[in-house]
């Protein structure tokens, strides 16, 4: 379907879609690419077309699981502005309090601010943030991709809240995920990550930063069954919604 692609991550991926000519022909083939998915993987995807990656990346995350949202550049500024400031890439929690402290608390309100204020406030990343915050984005497709998580998940054979059932394909994928984890060379994880989804297909993830690196597999089976206990009481699914599938995941490989 593309000629450049970088996969971000486990589950993410940018392509090129230059050479299609035209938004609408982009929006043929990425219907192509969600239809395949379903065929070879049974899985929903959702998918941002946008003139750069920035644009691009935050309209993927409209109507999800299921959506197809296209951004024309001449509408990409405005666009930006329908979004909350933590959509931006690097707008982290410390950023975001550093901005409120200002009396910026949304896009619109961070455009009101010339380079030179942003770059007072932030140093270089606040020239990076100017841009952003108008839908701007020069950076090119990375098509070389290292490895930074390792994941597996399974759909169960039916829809269930079934904690002996639940918990078992959790330790299971656990020692998937460990097993590729020493396979393929790493020496430490420092995240813990979850997939939880429900009848419906709605999904939750969670995840857990632990204090320092390890390789203790049994860490990393008790920290994922920490966050997926919620998920089967009222805490984290208080209409006891059956539970389809699970995933597991580390992160910050080493």
């Amino acid at each position: 379907h593309a000629d450049h692609i970088e996969q971000a991550s486990i589950d993410e991926a940018y392509i090129d879609l230059t050479n299609a000519g035209s938004y609408e022909h982009a929006k043929v083939i990425c219907r192509a690419i969600k239809k395949e998915i379903v065929q070879k993987e049974s899985l929903t995807t959702s998918i941002g077309i946008g003139p750069n990656k920035l644009v691009a990346k935050i309209a993927s995350d409209f109507n999800k699981p299921d959506g197809l949202t296209v951004v024309h550049e001449a509408d990409a500024e405005a666009f930006m502005e329908q979004n909350k400031l933590r959509k931006i890439p690097g707008i982290g929690p410390r950023t975001e309090q550093t901005l409120a402290a200002h009396g910026i608390t949304t896009i619109a309100e961070l455009k009101r601010y010339t380079r030179q204020d942003l770059q007072k406030l932030l140093g270089k990343y606040g020239l990076d943030l100017y841009e952003k915050a108008r839908g701007r984005d020069n950076s090119e497709l990375v098509e070389e991709w290292t490895a930074k998580s390792i994941s597996e998940q399974e759909t169960l054979q039916h829809d269930t809240l079934a904690g002996d059932v639940i918990i078992a394909l959790l330790k299971k994928l656990a020692k998937q995920v460990h097993g590729r984890f020493e396979t393929e060379g790493f020496t430490s994880f420092k995240t813990v990550g979850i997939t939880v989804r429900f009848e419906g297909f709605e999904t939750k993830t969670r995840a857990k930063t632990l204090p320092a690196p390890t390789a203790d597999i049994t860490i990393f089976e008790f920290e994922a069954l920490k966050l997926l206990l919620p998920f089967l009481d009222h805490r984290e699914n208080p209409h006891r919604k059956a539970i389809r599938l699970i995933g597991v995941k580390m992160e910050k490989l080493a």
